[in-house]
């Protein structure tokens, strides 16, 4: 009944509006002024094209009395010239329309769109030519859905940015209602593919925890967590990995789905990489040289059946049609990572090992060590000890070496502890590490010992092992399976914790929250709208396909069925304002203050890609949001009283990071400072900070041997059949402890999905349309954000050819590229080039 009524009263409002429509279109000789129009659709799936009406009217900025703004006569969409043509290689048309408007209509400030067909399209753009030849543009880039599933009109408002005070009167309604719809509290039940609220919830869609499968993560002591964006989404069974490859349907707000040129793209990638995991499965991995043949570059016979099934479950005809006509240009085999194409033994080399500790894909976790020997949490003591490093420090005593800063730990251990007991089962053999390192002359670092550690027989007890570099045969091979087991926690720390916790994760919350309590007038949310693109929908697909119980993530990594749980422990310890890069630097003792310095920090050594790169864009970042703020808001006072900032700040906290509602560290949000720090660093994280963990992930972990997932064996023991197995041939003992084929191959398999951005990425320094603000200041300001990334990328590429800077290239020349801005070079961002900083967590 109520929703024959909603129905009944949606049918009204149309027929009311189609009634205007009629009635202004046999009264058409009184109005006095025409405005022309552009409206250009990028895609449509109605067969017929667009044979049945699609209205459209204009609200102007002039109050009619009413709390918004006086109404245009409507048009038809089919009443316009159409003309179909390309704008950057996508099909769109364009249609050219007449609106009439009394004379004293004014600006027109926002538009309404109804769609009568059963099929949705999208729009992505519309742009008013007014008096004296202004264009005013609106910037859509939505998909409109029939109105037998809406419920009422699509509101549209122009590029002209309003704090909420400033907005003017014939907008005010229509700025509230818009809100009012996006936030949508109180629909129950699941999200339909065509309803536009957000809404928060747990994590209790990657598995069933009555049947065992993990616990709902938020909302609890326990187990804290962001929240996600509302879906009603109900638990999915997948036992099968070829099945999870493909679940590309998510039910997210429309506004947050990929374009139509994306999901092709997407889907191509995901088919290309899914036939290098089928076509490598023959392979046991069981000598180098079969790891050297995953390698290959055959061509592919044709995709399987199975593929082709799963594809025409989820993704429509038109691309399924685009796939296969490129089917012939698919390999069978992975491409050869770049860092090893030209040294394969490069994963060997202790250099390497501790330069990707600086100019790797995890290089925000090493730490400078603050007090000899390293300490547990529940107070046990490292067994590393002075006689095994201070013959190595280059003629430094230990303490000599302390004092100068130059001793460094890579740290899995104290986080590790606590799960190994529930890790190490099921074939997998994990440690907890720590991996001590010393900064030489040369600002390189040589490691100088791993302890690898197990929970001991007794409670509160550990059983420690320490290894060294140098000596040759057992010695130097037990040194590499240990670098080995490091490698191991390393990865998992990174794809759970830097990479999707601290980048996708803690940043869905800020979206859901823009998107609920700033309007898209709103200058904050006109800033931030870049830096969001595609992150929810990429999110969805992971706790579907990636993240969920019996997913790649449990299949792969040695954390398995506690990964996630692992994700939500420390979460416990995570900061925002520790998440700003020149925060993050100073937590791990990277850098100390001196406000002489960039961003008023100074690196403990130069040659620190990751940090040196990071913060000249981070300045560049924070001077661009610093004036955009300043533009708009005149004084503090301002900032206190914008009900929408505040509401928005507050939703964050209490709601969106609700587990983090009562720590004392968040912003206070009473100052323009306050907002220009939370918002350069929700756009590192969203730029910057993902760029460096995601894009260069095939790169060093696509080769199975610099970063193992998971370990099968433990280091053996002396005296032992396995010391002995190992003895015989250390190769193949090594070799055995790897993950297999199948574990290897899947997850060699998502880091290609991952490691390309698609054609349609925007950079940092870039902007999606040339009309994205009406605005000419803004725009003039943002060119010069642009130039300025563009020389941070000069400086990057002149650094990265100094030999002095040993950190850059390694012993593979490779230079770090993974915080190039790149911003006027797009071409070489494509493919998997490790080149490029995405606005946004789109991948």
């Amino acid at each position: 009944m109520v929703h024959t009524r909603q129905r009944s009263r949606m049918i009204d409002c149309l027929n009311n509006f189609q009634g205007s429509v009629k009635a202004q279109l046999s009264e058409s000789t009184k109005h006095a002024e025409s405005i022309k129009g552009e409206i250009i659709i990028q895609h449509t799936h109605a067969k017929s094209g667009l044979a049945k009406p699609i209205c459209i009217q204009l609200y102007s900025l002039n109050d009619s009395c009413t709390g918004k703004g006086k109404l245009s006569q409507g048009v038809y969409l089919n009443h316009g010239k159409r003309i179909q043509n390309k704008i950057n290689g996508i099909t769109c048309i364009k249609y050219e329309l007449t609106f009439e408007a009394d004379r004293d209509f004014g600006f027109p400030g926002a538009f309404v769109i109804w769609n009568q067909h059963k099929d949705k399209f999208f729009l992505q753009s519309l742009s008013l030519q007014v008096e004296f030849k202004q264009i005013v543009h609106f910037e859509c880039n939505s998909w409109i859905y029939s109105n037998h599933l809406m419920q009422k009109e699509r509101i549209f408002f122009s590029n002209t940015c309003y704090l909420p005070s400033q907005t003017p009167n014939g907008l005010l309604q229509l700025r509230k209602q818009e809100l009012d719809t996006l936030r949508g509290d109180g629909i129950e039940g699941r999200i339909r593919e065509w309803h536009r609220a957000y809404g928060y919830d747990f994590y209790n869609d990657l598995g069933d925890p009555q049947r065992g499968e993990g616990p709902i993560l938020g909302g609890s002591i326990h187990y804290p967590y962001p929240r996600r964006g509302k879906t009603g989404e109900p638990h999915i069974d997948s036992e099968n990995v070829k099945e999870m490859m493909f679940n590309m349907s998510t039910c997210i707000p429309p506004d947050e789905r990929f374009s139509p040129q994306k999901q092709s793209e997407f889907a191509k990638k995901v088919i290309q990489a899914t036939l290098h995991f089928v076509g490598s499965q023959t392979n046991q991995l069981k000598s180098f040289n079969k790891i050297k043949e995953l390698f290959s570059g055959k061509k592919s016979q044709g995709v399987e059946e199975w593929m082709v099934k799963k594809l025409e479950d989820h993704l429509p005809k038109e691309i399924l049609k685009e796939i296969g006509q490129g089917i012939k240009d698919y390999t069978a085999k992975f491409p050869m990572p770049q860092l090893f194409a030209g040294n394969e033994l490069a994963w060997k080399d202790d250099k390497e090992f501790g330069r990707q500790m600086l100019a790797g894909i995890n290089a925000a976790v090493i730490q400078c060590l603050q007090a000899f020997p390293p300490r547990s949490k529940n107070g046990i003591w490292s067994s590393i000890r002075r006689s095994h490093i201070e013959h190595n420090l280059d003629g430094l005593t230990l303490q000599e070496a302390m004092n100068q800063w130059r001793i460094f730990i890579l740290d899995h251990h104290n986080y590790l502890m606590p799960f190994l007991g529930k890790i190490n089962k099921n074939g997998v053999c994990a440690y907890a590490s720590r991996t001590l390192l010393f900064l030489k002359d040369d600002d390189t670092l040589k490691p100088l010992a791993i302890e690898l550690s197990l929970p001991g027989l007794s409670r509160g007890t550990e059983i420690q092992r320490v290894f060294r570099p140098g000596g040759n045969g057992s010695e130097a091979a037990l040194w590499q399976f240990a670098k080995a087991h490091v490698g191991v926690n390393d990865s998992g720390y990174h794809q759970l914790i830097s990479h999707w916790l601290k980048t996708h994760a803690v940043v869905e919350p800020f979206i859901i929250a823009t998107r609920r309590q700033l309007s898209v007038m709103h200058p904050i949310h006109r800033l931030l709208d870049p830096h969001f693109k595609d992150t929810m929908h990429i999110n969805a697909l992971a706790r579907s396909t990636v993240l969920k119980g019996g997913g790649i993530i449990e299949k792969t990594l040695y954390s398995g069925e506690v990964s996630m749980e692992l994700s939500s422990s420390l979460y416990k310890d995570w900061r925002f304002d520790e998440q700003s890069l020149p925060g993050d630097l100073l937590k791990r003792g990277m850098a100390f203050h001196n406000p002489d310095c960039l961003a008023g920090v100074q690196l403990l050594f130069e040659d620190y890609p990751y940090g040196r790169d990071g913060l000249e864009i981070w300045v560049a970042t924070k001077r661009w949001v610093n004036d955009y703020c300043l533009h708009f808001y005149k004084d503090d006072n301002s900032l206190r009283f914008d009900h929408e900032i505040q509401e928005w700040w507050s939703e964050i906290k209490k709601i969106g990071h609700g587990d983090k509602c009562n720590e004392t560290w968040w912003y206070p949000m009473t100052t323009l400072s306050d907002l220009v720090e939370a918002l350069t660093t929700l756009i590192w994280i969203s730029s910057g900070l993902h760029a460096s963990v995601n894009f260069g992930q095939y790169e060093y972990v696509g080769h199975p041997l610099n970063r193992p997932i998971k370990c099968r064996n433990f280091i053996p023991m002396e005296g032992t059949k396995e010391f002995a197995e190992f003895l015989h041939d250390p190769d193949k003992f090594f070799l055995k402890m790897l993950p297999n084929s199948s574990e290897t191959t899947l997850y060699m398999a998502l880091l290609e999905v991952l490691s390309a951005p698609t054609s349609d990425e925007v950079y940092l320094g870039q902007q999606q349309s040339p009309n994205w603000i009406d605005d000419v200041w803004v725009k003039q300001r943002f060119q010069q954000f642009a130039e300025e990334l563009n020389k941070v990328d000069k400086r990057i590429v002149e650094r990265n050819a100094d030999p002095k800077l040993k950190n850059r290239r390694g012993p593979s020349n490779i230079p770090y590229k993974l915080l190039r801005p790149a911003v006027s070079n797009v071409k070489s961002c494509q493919g998997i080039t490790a080149i490029g900083i995405p606005n946004s967590i789109s991948m």
